[in-house]
């Protein structure tokens, strides 16, 4: 007898999935409309199971729904942004911290290929690919150094970093230029097990980001002043 109730919820998990899948990768840009009845078809579900994903996104705060309109993926302002990349700086700090306390031989020689295809470059033009290589790279050190309930709260933090409306730069912040090299030194120390360097250059690296979101803010409100 087939179980109804498990076969929906499968259907809801698996438009979930396929939903943030979307949004991480930037098929679904910030502030954009999400096409429900279009979606629904090209999955082969009704709009019940889709709007059930929806939902559950919007506690995620990946998506808000706006009455008599539809749902949209949410578009962060950068004061948000700097709240978000503030909790990213503490948690990932701390997840470098015990990567570099926990990480194994074979870990090691993962994690240093990130970004190999990147190293001889004097000027990164494969905007897309690093960003995406960032996304793993992140992803990859909070999963060797970070508690599953950590690891589960910094995922939905680099899913909005990285969902962020720069789109010029693919979500990040800063160009890949600059930050290569803070890579590289992330990567060198938790790899040495160098756990108080780790933590310190992660942190390091993740405020810089929050500096360059002050500057814009200040930046705008300057241009708003002499505008008024």
């Amino acid at each position: 007898m087939v179980n109804l109730g498990a076969e929906h919820e499968n259907l809801d998990h698996k438009a979930y999935l396929i939903l943030k899948n979307m949004i991480i990768s930037r098929k679904l840009l910030p502030g954009e409309k999400i096409p429900q009845e279009k979606l629904a078809q090209d999955l082969g579900i009704s709009r019940t199971p889709l709007v059930s994903a929806l939902k559950y996104l919007e506690k995620e705060k990946l998506v808000e729904a706006i009455p008599r309109r539809g749902f949209y993926v949410r578009l962060f302002s950068k004061e948000e942004m700097i709240s978000i990349f503030e909790l990213r700086e503490v948690l990932e700090g701390l997840a470098a911290r015990r990567a570099a306390f926990n990480i194994r031989d074979s870990q090691i020689q993962k994690l240093r290929r990130f970004f190999k295809q990147f190293r001889k470059s004097t000027d990164i033009t494969d905007i897309k690919g690093y960003a995406t290589e960032d996304r793993r790279f992140h992803n990859f050190v909070t999963g060797i150094g970070a508690k599953e309930f950590l690891k589960s709260i910094l995922e939905n933090y680099n899913i909005i970093s990285y969902s962020y409306q720069l789109v010029s730069l693919e979500g990040l912040v800063r160009p890949p230029n600059v930050t290569i090299r803070e890579h590289r030194a992330i990567i060198d120390a938790i790899s040495d097990r160098d756990a108080d360097s780790a933590e310190d250059l992660m942190r390091q690296h993740l405020k810089r980001a929050i500096a360059i979101l002050r500057q814009e803010i200040e930046s705008e409100r300057q241009t708003t002043a002499k505008t008024a």
